[in-house]
């Protein structure tokens, strides 16, 4: 498969991660919506799986690592966005994956590190510095971007490991969209008893919206993932940094901030430095 297309696709799939976490900041009830998002992508997983069958048994272990990785990411998104902006939370957290995916590769892989790469890190970590100590966000809200990162480069690396030993991409996503989903829903099921339903069927429409924009873009990712090196793969959808601060300056009206701008701007140029290596 083409490279420049795959990396196209990935591309394309960071804008809409960055709208449907736009969606699940402004919406009046994070969880449910989180909810919705997860129940398309379990009725995607169930029809896929269905057609095509489940990956590889070699391949399971990683995609239930995967899927906790899942669960700890989504329940950490839900209480950030409580308390921080998007134009903060989000680009601190999608910066700091591809950092935490190198040093991955470098200190439990054996990779080496070329000094263009090192200037990538480099570049994304002095954005993460100054979006940290200069961004306008508050302590708890930092907490939980750090955390996030880190969760996002679990489920990065253990995904995109599982995929290629399981001989069936397409069934490995499915079976990854119904493990993160029935994790999300019988959560909130037992935290909420069938009072979220009401809110559920209110925002249902948002729900399929951003519920496709995150199962097809995952999947993008692990297509590209089967046939490209997953740092860069990962660095190209983790350029979604920048279009999450643009859109909440311009579209949600957050404050604009000099010091998130520049930023952004530093993480997106290091986790370019990162893809096309």
């Amino acid at each position: 498969m083409n490279q420049n297309l795959l990396f196209g696709l990935v591309l394309l799939s960071a804008v809409g991660h960055a709208s449907w976490n736009a969606l699940l900041k402004t919406t009046s009830d994070r969880l449910v919506l989180m909810v919705a998002i997860r129940i398309v992508g379990l009725l995607y997983g169930a029809i896929v799986l269905w057609a095509v069958g489940a990956p590889s048994i070699g391949s399971l272990s990683w995609m239930i690592a995967a899927a906790v990785a899942m669960w700890i990411y989504q329940a950490l998104l839900v209480q950030a966005y409580h308390i921080g902006d998007l134009s903060f939370v989000y680009p601190l957290s999608r910066g700091l994956a591809p950092v935490l995916l190198t040093a991955i590769a470098f200190f439990l892989l054996n990779e080496t590190i070329s000094v263009l790469q090192l200037l990538g890190v480099i570049s994304i970590s002095l954005g993460i510095v100054t979006l940290a100590l200069l961004g306008r966000g508050s302590s708890g809200a930092l907490v939980y971007a750090m955390l996030i990162g880190a969760s996002i480069a679990a489920y990065s690396f253990l995904s995109g490991a599982g995929v290629r030993l399981s001989e069936n991409v397409l069934g490995f996503s499915a079976a990854l969209e119904i493990a993160s989903g029935v994790g999300i829903l019988g959560y909130t099921t037992v935290a909420r008893g069938r009072s979220f339903v009401p809110s559920l069927l209110a925002i249902w429409p948002t729900g399929i919206g951003a519920g496709i924009l995150s199962s097809v873009g995952y999947l993008t990712f692990l297509v590209a993932a089967v046939h490209l090196p997953i740092g860069p793969v990962s660095a190209v959808r983790e350029c979604s940094a920048l279009f999450g601060v643009l859109i909440g300056i311009f579209i949600m009206n957050e404050p604009f901030g000099l010091a998130r701008a520049f930023a952004a701007v530093l993480m997106t140029l290091g986790i370019m430095v990162l893809a096309v290596l």
